[in-house]
């Protein structure tokens, strides 16, 4: 909900925008699978990262550092292209509203 949102968002001191997508049509326009679904532009606006923030699961053991987006928005800071092998975020799929579901 907003109000759970703007809860953690205050908990976790976060400053960049968190969205909440009433009417999912933000999650269609970049046809999203899961949550959390990562998606990184460059300066042009064209789309060069979407993946997984790291290979953490919950019960993996593998400790969450947001190594593969890390490496990615790295790149695209120093003006170098994202790397190409990107790994397809895993995660809990999206919810949506009685007859709003995709076609994809």
């Amino acid at each position: 909900s907003p109000v759970k949102m703007a809860e953690e968002a205050k908990n976790f001191g976060y400053l960049f925008p968190y969205l909440y997508d009433e009417a999912q049509t933000v999650v269609k326009a970049y046809r999203a699978a899961c949550t959390p679904d990562f998606f990184l532009f460059d300066a042009d606006r064209k789309l060069v990262y979407r993946g997984q923030f790291d290979g953490s699961r919950p019960g993996n053991n593998i400790p969450i550092t947001g190594a593969d987006l890390r490496v990615a928005v790295d790149a695209v800071l120093a003006n170098q292209p994202a790397p190409t092998d990107q790994k397809p975020s895993i995660g809990c799929n999206i919810k949506w509203k009685t007859g709003n579901e995709p076609d994809y």
